[in-house]
Order: C-alpha cells, then sequence, then structure tokens
C-alpha cells in the first residue's frame, strides 16, 4: 500500500465514526438490554466477496467493549469469501454489539465493496495492470487504497505531492506537452531534495517519473518526443489506442483511462497496454452485503 495506516489512525477513524452514531448513548437499546447481558453475533456473508477492512470492524467492539472476543474462521484481508459464509463470530456485552453493528458494518461492507469490485477488475484486465485514481471520498483515502491493494489492483500516486502527472489543464498553462515537460525536468533538477517526488516510483519502478495525458495521436507523438515514462491515453476509442500503442512501440508505459467498464476490458486487454486506471474502484463500489446475526448468550 502506499501508505501505512497506523493504529492511531484507525482509533481516529471509528471514535468519529461512532460519535456521529451512538452521540450521547443508543436510547433504544439502552432502554431493552441490561448493559451486562452477553450476546454473540455472526457475521455472515450474504454474497461472495473479497474481505477488506478485518482490523477495523474488530476493533469497533474492542473499542465499545474491552472483554469482546472473536473466534471462528481467522478470516483476512484480500480473502474471498463465499456467500452464505460466516466471517467471524463476535463475544461480549449486547449493548456493545448493537451500538457498534452499523458501524463496523457500514467500514466492512464498504470496503470489501472496492476490494471486491477491484478483483472482477483485475482478473478481467490480464495482462494489464489495475490501478486506482484520486476519485476517492475525502478522508478516507488511504483505506480505499488499501481495499484496492486486497482486490489485486495497484495503487497509482496517493496525492499530488508523490508523483508528476501532467493533465490537460497543465498543458494549456504551460502552452504545450514540450514546454510542460521541460518546466517540470528543469525545476526537479534543481532540486536539492527530491524525496517528495515519489512513492509511485515502486509502483512503476522508474525514478522521478513523469506520466503525461494525451487525447489524440498528435499529443501522443508530443509526449514521446520529450521522453516521458507513462504516456495516458483519456477518452481513446479502442482504434485509436491500437494506433498510439504502435506509435510508442514499448518507448513508454501507456496507461489508458476515461470511463473503463468491466466489458470494454475485454478489448483493452489485447491492445498491448501496460496500465488502465479506474476511477470507479473508490467512486463507485457498490457495498457488498454482509450482516450480524445476533443471539443472547448463556453466559
Amino acid at each position: 500500500m502506499t501508505e501505512t495506516i497506523t493504529n492511531e489512525e484507525i482509533d481516529v477513524l471509528i471514535k468519529r465514526a461512532l460519535e456521529e452514531d451512538i452521540g450521547s448513548g443508543d436510547i433504544t437499546t439502552r432502554n431493552i438490554l441490561d448493559g451486562s447481558s452477553l450476546w454473540t453475533a455472526d457475521v455472515l456473508a450474504k454474497e461472495t466477496l473479497t474481505l477488506c477492512g478485518m482490523k477495523i470492524f474488530r476493533r469497533v467492539f474492542s473499542l465499545l467493549d474491552a472483554s469482546c472476543t472473536f473466534s471462528g474462521a481467522n478470516r483476512q484481508d484480500g480473502e474471498e469469501v463465499s456467500s452464505g459464509d460466516v466471517i467471524l463470530k463476535i463475544h461480549g456485552k449486547g449493548v456493545a454489539l448493537l451500538e457498534g453493528e452499523r458501524t463496523a458494518l457500514n467500514i466492512l461492507q464498504k470496503l470489501s465493496g472496492i476490494a471486491t469490485l477491484t478483483r472482477r477488475f483485475v482478473e478481467r484486465a490480464r495482462p494489464v495492470t489495475v490501478l486506482d485514481t484520486r476519485k476517492t471520498t475525502a478522508g478516507l483515502r488511504v483505506y480505499e487504497k488499501y481495499a484496492v491493494k486486497c482486490g489485486g489492483g495497484k495503487n497509482h500516486r496517493f496525492g499530488l505531492y508523490d508523483a508528476v502527472m501532467i493533465k490537460d489543464n497543465h498543458i494549456k498553462a504551460a502552452g504545450g506537452i514540450t514546454e510542460a515537460v521541460g518546466r517540470v525536468r528543469k525545476n526537479l533538477a534543481q532540486e536539492k531534495n527530491i524525496e517528495a517526488v515519489g512513492r509511485i516510483r515502486k509502483n512503476f519502478d522508474r525514478e522521478k517519473t513523469i506520466e503525461v495525458e494525451t487525447t489524440n495521436l498528435k499529443e501522443v507523438e508530443e509526449a514521446l518526443s520529450a521522453g516521458v515514462d507513462i504516456i495516458m491515453l483519456d477518452n481513446m476509442a479502442t482504434e485509436m489506442i491500437r494506433e498510439a500503442v504502435n506509435l510508442v512501440n514499448r518507448k513508454a508505459k501507456i496507461e489508458v483511462s476515461g470511463s473503463i467498464s468491466l466489458e470494454r476490458l475485454d478489448e483493452l486487454a489485447g491492445t498491448g497496454i501496460d496500465y488502465v486506471s479506474v476511477g470507479a474502484l473508490t467512486h463507485s463500489a457498490p457495498a457488498v452485503d454482509i450482516s450480524m446475526n445476533f443471539q443472547e448468550s448463556a453466559s
């Protein structure tokens, strides 16, 4: 993953979510249940899915009830679970289980939804590498990009600070691709400390990677002449993509972007491109269906 999620970050996320949902207390649960009564809950997959967010899920209940325990199959993030499988068994105070249910499920369902959709794209895109984008939920990027990794995809740049990507508005501002690339190279060369240039280097195995967005073959030619590392083909028809691949002739990596659907991957996979970036992995992945089934415990 491009970023490491710390336990402190996880706790901040959970506490904020619990405060939002529980507030001063669950007035329904706390007026029905004895605060000391013990319950168990089966966490059940209601469709086939790829898991993501198990550590966060468990932590929700541990924060609400330090004596809470977990048992059953030791499911891990990235693992595929079949419809009907019990993901986890929880044993703890009934109040904690009911108050934490929605927050825990919301996180697990959302992240598992991203991982599940990503896996579908990855399996269909082979041998092309599937990348995510910056089209993430504000404040949740690190978790959503982690979910992409759990689904078998790879992370593109984490933010604006860790890789050079020259897009259409940059090109307009500079007066052209050649000028934009030239300015970037000149200014990078003058930097004494280039550590901020890029975690994306690990993804593409290139140093000081420069990527340029193109929309037609003329722009592809200009980017190629400028010696960029990655050429993005944005919203191009498949036939034009094939022409661009022949034009580039392996002199740069090629990424395809723009309204990429699962169905279109069938034709894109055979074009010779290297990467396909899919914003839908994070901005449009449907939450998967997971439920918690409760029963009072004898002890």
